[in-house]
């Protein structure tokens, strides 16, 4: 997610109470507004005891609309997600889509929820997609609102498929249990992006206070602008699904045995749906992780991409069925993380690049043999972020697709997948090494429900071949040239630290000289995003947008390594990005290691040096 972090306020004078003037001014019309028991009786008690640390906390600073919307602790306060500020961002965009739209009134939205929820605060994904529902219905507005808890991508897909003008899905995906968030999507079923965030924010800020109908969310339920799309969009989905099923009588015979984990979410009914939209027997649930539970009791984190560690009760069902292959969604259901029993009887996690891979390489494999006419391969894309690997470009240079890239997030891969596709374009994969991958564009965003029922049909197709997927992912690498990736971090607390390391890498040997080389390695191209620098254009301008607010560098090596570094937006981390793309013929994967180990530690040593800026490196 990229929201953006909140700016803490400067404090004005000092009042009596020990709290500063503009605290306590805050904390008064909160009280003022706020009419959920549990939030306003914990600011009360704060302020009775006189923790001015905590209610800085809660008040120091309103929660910034990003582009990915909101992400937050749930509780009291402007910085928190709760009742009150879920109303006064619903009110602020609800006048922001009726400037854009002036058919809102009879096109509407869509609202939809995960399973969280916060009961110290009364916060919960359904009760804030309930006071969405009633902020915009308490003003004309028609509202979509499923019944019950969907997974993320079907917001997007009712956007589109209904023609509204805007979804909104209240989730914090991954996030520890704490946290909530409030994710919102386009008239064009893709993420928003700029300039919409600022209008958006601006339009909150613009209607704090709570409307006269804004509390009193029974009012929707006789409503006539009320719609449940949860039967009919579900039926819908599945059946486009359906569309990208390759091998039904693979499927029907197939005797390869999946372990499907929801961690705790809202994956596991929309799984199974979608294995029978496939005719795939059933994958088996990990019975501890497959209702939806907000306390996520079984894992330190809800989140696939942490690896074994969200998967030790997968590993053991899978071991005790003798299943050879595990699926596993966060816990909104957008992303997938897949592990394969080797032959060593070791698991084996696919990295989100790896499975990226495999999952090009298959939608690729399908569409060709349904479209065997070359000419169409001109108007046929894919797309993947500039952090993630090129494996897809290595293939589409060799099979004559063509390959683009975007900045990192969805929101980004979504939008251009739009413009492609209204420009009669077909784009067949898009994929970020976060673990999300959109395998069907009727969901301009990552899909973790049709990404698993896919990579179950490709597994269950490749065992007729008596394959394995990482076989298969080796035959990949073999055809198309080696890709293999290291990423990692560096944390840093100091904003003015974070400006020395990048401005370093500007000025390396002397003013506006980037670095010729990193160590022994050569660096034949520099793309700045920051700065809008691409020595590989003509006119030395990027083509991909550029960002101010956050630093993104990438290098491009003589030995076909490409680095890119860069700042997080919602952690106090400069990660890094590094992949070693060999041509294909140059099979000899130990030295190809060896030699990203050694531009990994080159990078860390002469452009991050952690000594001279104190950086901490990623804890294992």
């Amino acid at each position: 997610m990229a929201e953006a972090m909140a700016t803490p306020i400067p404090a004005p004078g000092v009042s009596g109470s020990g709290m500063d003037t503009r605290l306590e001014q805050e904390t008064a019309q909160w009280l003022r507004w706020d009419r959920n028991p549990l939030t306003s009786e914990s600011v009360k008690q704060l302020i009775a005891e006189g923790n001015n640390e905590e209610l800085q906390k809660c008040f120091g600073a309103r929660m910034e609309f990003g582009t990915a919307g909101l992400r937050a602790p749930m509780g009291a306060g402007i910085s928190r997600m709760n009742d009150l500020t879920i109303i006064q961002t619903t009110q602020g965009f609800c006048r922001y889509l009726e400037k854009q739209f002036s058919d809102l009134k009879q096109r509407g939205v869509v609202i939809s929820f995960d399973a969280r929820a916060h009961p110290a605060s009364g916060g919960s994904s359904r009760r804030f997609a309930r006071l969405a529902a009633t902020a915009f219905i308490s003003q004309g507005v028609p509202v979509h609102l499923f019944s019950d808890i969907t997974p993320t991508p079907f917001v997007p897909y009712t956007v589109s498929h209904l023609k509204l003008c805007a979804g909104i899905m209240i989730t914090a995906s991954h996030n520890p249990k704490q946290d909530n968030g409030y994710k919102v999507y386009w008239d064009n079923g893709a993420q928003i992006i700029s300039p919409h965030d600022r209008g958006i924010s601006q339009a909150i800020e613009e209607n704090l206070e709570p409307w006269p109908q804004a509390w009193d969310e029974s009012l929707i339920d006789s409503s006539s602008l009320l719609h449940n799309p949860s039967t009919s969009i579900s039926h819908d989905y599945f059946e486009d699904l359906k569309k990208y099923c390759f091998h039904r009588s693979v499927n029907r015979e197939s005797d390869v045995k999946f372990v499907h984990t929801s961690v705790h979410g809202v994956g596991h009914e929309f799984v199974q749906l979608a294995f029978k939209a496939f005719d795939l027997a059933p994958p088996e649930a990990v019975p501890e992780q497959k209702d939806p539970d907000p306390e996520f009791p079984t894992v330190k984190y809800p989140n696939p991409e942490e690896g074994k560690g969200v998967l030790t009760l997968s590993f053991a069902l899978a071991d005790k069925i003798k299943a050879k292959i595990i699926l596993a969604n966060d816990p909104d259901a957008d992303r997938l993380a897949v592990a394969e029993k080797q032959d060593s009887g070791e698991w084996r996690v696919f990295s989100g690049n790896e499975l990226g891979a495999l999952l090009g390489w298959w939608l690729f494999t399908s569409w060709k043999e349904k479209n065997r006419d070359r000419s169409t391969l001109k108007d046929t894309y894919m797309l993947s972020s500039t952090v993630s690997s090129k494996i897809l470009r290595a293939i589409a240079l060799k099979e004559g697709f063509h390959f683009e890239e975007t900045l990192t997030g969805f929101k980004w891969m979504g939008n251009r997948t739009k413009q492609l596709v209204d420009q009669g374009k077909t784009v067949l994969f898009a994929f970020e090494e976060a673990i999300g991958y959109m395998c069907c564009p009727f969901v301009l965003d990552k899909d973790g429900v049709s990404a698993a029922v896919i990579s179950a049909e490709l597994a269950s197709f490749l065992a007729t071949k008596n394959l394995s997927l990482s076989q298969q992912l080796k035959a990949i690498y073999v055809e198309y040239g080696y890709h293999i990736t290291k990423a990692s971090y560096f944390i840093c607390h100091d904003q003015g630290t974070i400006q020395k390391l990048f401005g370093n890498l500007r000025n390396y040997d002397g003013k506006n000289n980037y670095p010729k080389t990193c160590g022994r390695f050569e660096i034949s191209a520099i793309r700045d995003l920051t700065t809008g620098y691409d020595d590989s254009q003509p006119d030395k301008k990027a083509i991909l947008p550029t960002s101010k607010s956050s630093q993104m560098i990438t290098f491009t090596f003589a030995n076909g390594g490409v680095a890119t570094i860069r700042t997080s937006g919602t952690e106090p981390k400069i990660k890094y990005y590094a992949e070693l793309c060999a041509p294909p013929g140059n099979s000899d994967l130990e030295q190809l290691k060896k030699e990203l180990d050694e531009l990994v530690s080159a990078i860390e040593e002469n452009f991050f040096q952690p000594q001279k800026y104190n950086l901490q490196p990623k804890s294992e």
